[in-house]
């Protein structure tokens, strides 16, 4: 048996992108910069990529770039449009955003900034509140993660871009996990920046988009060929772009209510095998994929390892922590003590995973843990 549960860091890449992406990288090669048939071929497949991005975004195509992933896209979004800012030095973000966030924030620090963390509550929510306590007239942005990476914990971004609207501040979401199972519409949800990757959907990885609104002041972080309107320089992936594309396309008929309902039937069926199994993040707002638990008194890594020597493979939390012996600092800010948060274990699988394989991963984590 192999059962892959990690897919919040990576899903397998589908076959329909790959298809897509094909004619790209043969016949298609060419550069879209070309002045040639060829390179203007190629900038005619790129510009429809973007096109099809926009409108899962309910955005315009000129507000879409296409970066090289999740991680640069949140460093463009945090560093550049605070960079870019005339109204001050503030900058807030939530206490369990994604490193790419939370490193982005640090380096402005080190840049004379002002950074101030949102705290947030035992299951991972930012309260509303709490940011509205927090804004300034000196607040140059504020970025809440659409959908944590590690518990699953959905925000209400809406809500929370509201507050900031009232005093004319640039909102960034990271919405790298939510891609492909929540609303993505940038005008519903209130943001003048939005992240994703492909490689969360079933595109390749090295493929990501910022969704830029028009007039937001941003300072590019890459210079050179000024491509994408000067505020991504480089030659651009076109064939990745269609991937990204496609990826969305697909996600957006996946069925989505039979993916929540087989996450709360493993979330039962683990909370009722194993007694001492604790759900972490918000029971109900939460990824339709994620089921994530802390095991006290027990080795988080123990019990990955003898899942894995079973056939299943699932994560501690956030892939791009991988190898560190600090505990998960989304946890520690939910409350959880150091101990118990290194017993953490994460599930997280997609619409197209067995449901047969999802269930047999909580008979065997019973068995593991009864050992």
């Amino acid at each position: 048996m192999q059962v892959y549960l990690d897919e919040a860091a990576t899903a397998p890449v589908r076959r329909e992108v790959l298809e897509a992406m094909w004619p790209h990288l043969t016949g298609g090669f060419a550069n879209p910069a070309s002045s040639h048939e060829l390179g203007q071929s190629a900038a005619r497949a790129l510009e429809e990529a973007r096109a099809r991005v926009a409108e899962h975004l309910g955005a315009r195509p000129a507000e879409i770039l296409f970066t090289s992933g999740g991680t640069e896209s949140d460093n463009a979004a945090v560093k550049g449009i605070a960079l870019a800012s005339p109204r001050g030095r503030h900058v807030l973000v939530s206490e369990i955003e994604h490193p790419a966030v939370l490193e982005s924030a640090g380096w402005l620090e080190r840049l004379g900034f002002e950074v101030e963390r949102i705290p947030v509550d035992s299951e991972g929510i930012v309260a509303a509140d709490a940011l509205a306590a927090r804004l300034r007239p000196d607040t140059t942005l504020v970025s809440v993660q659409h959908a944590n990476n590690e518990v699953g914990t959905v925000q209400d971004i809406a809500v929370l871009s509201d507050l900031a609207a009232e005093y004319d501040v640039p909102f960034h979401t990271d919405a790298v996990q939510a891609a492909g199972t929540l609303d993505l519409d940038v005008t519903r949800l209130g943001v003048r920046a939005l992240s994703l990757a492909g490689h969360k959907l079933g595109a390749p990885k090295g493929i990501g988009v910022l969704y830029l609104r028009r007039r937001t002041p941003f300072e590019p972080l890459i210079h050179g060929g000024g491509q994408q309107r000067d505020r991504r320089s480089g030659t651009e992936n076109v064939a990745a772009a269609v991937g990204m594309a496609t990826a969305l396309d697909l996600a957006a008929s996946d069925d989505i209510e039979t993916l929540v309902a087989l996450r709360d039937r493993f979330i039962g069926e683990v909370l009722a095998q194993v007694p001492e199994s604790r759900l972490t993040g918000h029971a109900t707002r939460r990824l339709a994929g994620n089921a994530s638990f802390v095991f006290p008194g027990r080795s988080g890594e123990s019990i990955l390892l003898d899942l894995e020597r079973r056939g299943v493979y699932c994560s501690s939390g956030s892939a791009c922590a991988a190898g560190s012996d600090e505990p998960s600092h989304v946890l520690t800010a939910m409350g959880y003590d150091a101990a118990t948060a290194q017993t953490a274990v994460r599930f997280t699988f997609g619409a197209r995973t067995a449901p047969a394989e999802v269930m047999s991963t909580a008979r065997e984590l019973a068995s593991v843990l009864r050992r």
